[in-house]
């Protein structure tokens, strides 16, 4: 391996370690806060690429469907549970229509768009919207009733998520893969390197929504109280903070982290219903590195797991996932060792 080939891997691991990190932040973000270790956060991934895919050939997605027919399994629960409890109706309607508002307005501007072929930033955003709408209604669905319970239990639960995500993936995008036209298509030469302009944008995405999370945790009251139950559950709910809402801003962030990290990493790469479980799950490895506790950890761990696989990808492509993944032992066994263990409360 000469210099040249190794600054052409060195770049492709950064570029998609720059991905992962994303997913590494958002899988620390879920956890921190709720205790979920967040299992289907690459399907977010594999929705917000396909959903772009099928506005670039004109189509309505299936996102549309699956974001109503979640909608209207929340409303139904909520309504069956304020009618058990006696609520007023006013109170009721307050809250269906609290729940419809956006997932209705993002589905009908879907329709409006899908066959008028705009520029792809747009269709982009509307993809955005789409999958962040999302993250609330799976967290309502699954996780709000078992708030309380372990992080076993948890788990358990997001493995069942997963598979369901998966199987919704299927039936409403179907078997076929797509890949996305780049949002910038020109090409910039460094040295023997050759940077694409999707590269950069890569880079640039990145930066700016790793800034923009550092901007809301340390200046926004949402940010600190997000902050504040992720430190300590009770003591946030002592001062009025409501684990319940920061539990579905939390989701509602992994969405659309995982939603622009399928956008980013669409152009690159053919995006089936199930791709985002394998790419999801390397930001996980990237977070473990970081103990599910430090952001900046996550983000060195995330370059860490792009460098890995892309030089791993070179010496033996056929082991690259398994070199990836089996990365992983010596950093549990490092910590199993280095930290203390405890029993959960």
């Amino acid at each position: 391996m000469d210099t040249s080939i190794a600054g052409i891997l060195a770049l492709d691991g950064l570029t998609n370690g720059a991905v992962y990190a994303l997913l590494a932040l958002a899988t620390v973000l879920v956890f921190a806060v709720t205790r979920v270790i967040f299992i289907p956060q690459g399907e977010f991934v594999a929705f917000g690429a396909l959903t772009l895919a099928l506005f670039q050939a004109g189509k309505l997605p299936g996102t549309v469907w699956l974001l109503l027919i979640m909608a209207a399994t929340v409303v139904a629960a909520d309504l069956l549970h304020g009618l058990r409890q006696r609520q007023p109706a006013a109170k009721l309607l307050r809250g269906a229509l609290r729940t419809l508002a956006l997932p209705v307005a993002a589905s009908l501007l879907a329709g409006w768009a899908a066959p008028r072929g705009l520029p792809i930033l747009a269709q982009a955003l509307l993809s955005l919207l789409l999958v962040t709408a999302m993250g609330p209604l799976v967290y309502r669905l699954a996780y709000e009733s078992l708030a309380e319970a372990s992080v076993l239990v948890l788990l358990i639960v997001s493995v069942g998520v997963h598979f369901a995500l998966v199987g919704l993936g299927l039936l409403f995008f179907g078997a076929e893969g797509f890949r996305n036209p780049s949002f910038w298509d020109a090409r910039f030469a460094l040295g023997a390197l050759s940077i694409s302009g999707q590269t950069i944008f890569i880079f640039l995405a990145s930066a700016a929504l790793i800034v923009s999370l550092w901007l809301f945790f340390e200046r926004s009251l949402r940010g600190k109280a997000l902050r504040a139950t992720a430190v300590n559950q009770l003591g946030a709910r002592l001062m009025g903070i409501s684990t319940r809402s920061a539990g579905r801003l939390s989701f509602t962030m992994a969405a659309f982290i995982g939603a622009l990290s399928g956008l980013l990493i669409g152009p690159t790469t053919t995006i089936f219903y199930d791709s985002g479980f394998i790419i999801g799950l390397k930001g996980f490895v990237a977070a473990v590195f970081a103990g599910l506790s430090s952001y900046p950890l996550a983000l060195v761990g995330a370059l860490g797991v792009g460098l890995i696989e892309s030089f791993g990808s070179f010496w033996a492509s056929a082991f690259k996932e398994v070199i990836v993944f089996g990365a992983i032992l010596p950093v549990l066994l490092w910590r199993s060792l280095r930290d203390p263990h405890s029993e959960e409360h």
